[in-house]
C-alpha cells in the first residue's frame, strides 16, 4: 500500500486505466481460481484507492508517478487513489449511480489533492477534514485512505470503515469497492466473504468491472453465497463487455468447457479473440489453437 495512483478527471468503467500490476487473469483448475500477477500466482491483495478524480471502476493499484497523468495511465494493483468529484455511472447502459451527475471538482478539493500530492499530508488532512464534515463524498473516501495507510497521526481503522460507508451513501462506488475489499482481506478482523459480497454487489450494479469480476468470483467459487456457474458467467460477461480483459479470458473458458452454459467454441474463440487483442498473450494462444 506504498503508491498513490493520482487522477485528474473522472473514469468510467468502460475507460478507466487497465494496465495493472496484479491482474485479473483467472484460469480454470477444477473448481478453482488462480490469479497470475507478475511476480507469481495468488489471489487479489487488498488496495485502497486515494482519488484525486470520481473513479467509478478506477483499477485499484499502487504507482508511482510524478503527476496525475502519469499515475493514471500506469495504475496498479497494490495501493489506492484520491478523488476530486462523485463517481459518475460506468456506463450508459449501466444501472445509475447513487451519485449526482458528475460537477467539476471544487477548488477546494483540487487544493487538498494538490497538498497530498506534494506529501503536505497534514495539510491535505486538515483539508478533507474539512470537506468530509461537509458532506463531500470524495473528500471522504481520500480522509479514509490516508487512514488505512498510516498517513495521518493517529491512524484509525474504524473512522476509515465510517468514512468509506458515508462516501459510499453518497453514491461512490469506489468506496463500496474498498469496503468489500476491506472485509475481503480480513482487515476488519477475520475475512467475511458475505458482507463482502454485499459491498462489491452494489459496486458492480453501478458499473465497477472490478466488482463485477469479484462477484462473478464469489459466485464461481461458492464464496458468501452458494456455487452457481450461471451466475459467475453472467458477471463476468458484464465485466468482459466494458473491458475487462481478465474477465474476457474467463468468459472464453467457460464457454470452452461449458461451465454454466452450453459450450459454444465460436464464443470461446471469439472472447479468447477479443482478450488476446486486448494485451494478453495466453489467450492469443488459445484463440490460435481453437482457430486451427
Amino acid at each position: 500500500m506504498d503508491g498513490a495512483p493520482i487522477v485528474d478527471r473522472p473514469h468510467t468503467g468502460a475507460h478507466a486505466p487497465r494496465a495493472r500490476g496484479l491482474r485479473t487473469l483467472a484460469y480454470r483448475a477444477g473448481m478453482t481460481i488462480t490469479y497470475r500477477t507478475r511476480s507469481g500466482s495468488g489471489h487479489r491483495l487488498p488496495a485502497w484507492p486515494l482519488l484525486l478524480a470520481g473513479a467509478l471502476a478506477l483499477p485499484a493499484g499502487a504507482v508511482a508517478g510524478p503527476t496525475a497523468q502519469a499515475a493514471a495511465a500506469t495504475a496498479t494493483e497494490s495501493a489506492a487513489t484520491i478523488v476530486t468529484a462523485p463517481d459518475a455511472p460506468a456506463r450508459a447502459t449501466a444501472p445509475q449511480d447513487a451519485a449526482a451527475p458528475h460537477k467539476p471538482p471544487s477548488a477546494a478539493l483540487r487544493a487538498a489533492v494538490a497538498a497530498y500530492e506534494a506529501r503536505r499530508l497534514h495539510t491535505a488532512r486538515i483539508a478533507f477534514e474539512k470537506l468530509a464534515q461537509a458532506g463531500e463524498p470524495a473528500a471522504q473516501h481520500n480522509l479514509a485512505v490516508m487512514h488505512l495507510r498510516g498517513e495521518v497521526a493517529h491512524p484509525d481503522l474504524q473512522r476509515a470503515v465510517m468514512l468509506l460507508q458515508q462516501a459510499a451513501a453518497g453514491g461512490f462506488v469506489t468506496a463500496a469497492y474498498a469496503l468489500g475489499q476491506l472485509h475481503d482481506s480480513g482487515r476488519l478482523g477475520r475475512p467475511d466473504p458475505v458482507q463482502a459480497l454485499a459491498w462489491y454487489l452494489r459496486a458492480a450494479e453501478a458499473g465497477s468491472m472490478d466488482a463485477q469480476v469479484e462477484v462473478g468470483t464469489a459466485y464461481y467459487l461458492g464464496r458468501g453465497v452458494g456455487a452457481d456457474a450461471a451466475v459467475a458467467l453472467d458477471w463476468y460477461r458484464k465485466a468482459a463487455a466494458a473491458g475487462e480483459v481478465g474477465a474476457q479470458y474467463l468468459l472464453a473458458s467457460m464457454y470452452e468447457t461449458g461451465l454454466g452454459v452450453a459450450a459454444d467454441l465460436r464464443l470461446a474463440l471469439y472472447w479468447y479473440d477479443v482478450a488476446g487483442r486486448n494485451g494478453d498473450a495466453a489467450a492469443a494462444a488459445k484463440a490460435h489453437a481453437l482457430a486451427q
